[in-house]
């Protein structure tokens, strides 16, 4: 089964494309941003729920955006909605944030620790990623106390599992598969 993500970043990408040959990547950010927030509206989740046609669909969806959107975008919502991948326009705005960061040479990295980490744990970290992702970094930081000790950091779609908890699933597996 292929995950939303998967699903999602072709759309990403021809948008995001698309968006570079016109030279207007803002604009089709904000687009999609727009598409996203009326997509998690009760109005379109009743609809993206019922068995309607994928053209009466988009014509409801583009109609509670009117005048907002261009005919570039409009398209687009009528490709996704034909192919049922309305539920997924969060994921996909999200891929084409993270190729515009990627085209502006700067990537997210998420770091998930069981405590707040000092400034030189930071620091190590970023310069590690830089290093490693050859982009500058920005660290989005969280707090999970269940993984224990330790890190896990996200980038797109790598996971780095440096946790006490990933550690001890690792272990568990091991003996598990030796049974």
């Amino acid at each position: 089964m292929f995950s939303t993500i998967t699903i999602a970043r072709p759309y990403a990408r021809a948008a995001f494309h698309f968006a570079i040959e016109k030279q207007n990547i803002d604009h089709w950010q904000n687009m999609l941003t727009l598409a996203t927030l009326v997509s998690r509206t009760a109005q379109i989740q009743h609809l993206i729920n019922r068995p309607l046609s994928p053209t009466l669909l988009s014509e409801q969806f583009i109609a509670l955006l009117s005048d907002q959107i261009d005919h570039e975008t409009q398209n687009f919502i009528k490709i996704i909605a034909y192919n049922r991948r309305l539920p997924i326009l969060p994921v996909i705005l999200n891929q084409f944030i993270q190729l515009r960061a990627m085209h502006d040479n700067v990537m997210k990295v998420e770091v998930i620790s069981s405590t707040m980490l000092s400034q030189k744990q930071l620091d190590n970290i970023t310069i590690a990623m830089e290093k490693h992702l050859l982009c500058q970094i920005t660290l989005d930081c969280k707090i999970d106390q269940s993984i224990i000790a330790g890190v896990i950091l996200r980038v797109g779609d790598m996971t780095i599992d440096g946790s006490v908890r990933g550690q001890i699933k690792k272990l568990t597996g091991a003996i598990l598969s030796k049974g």
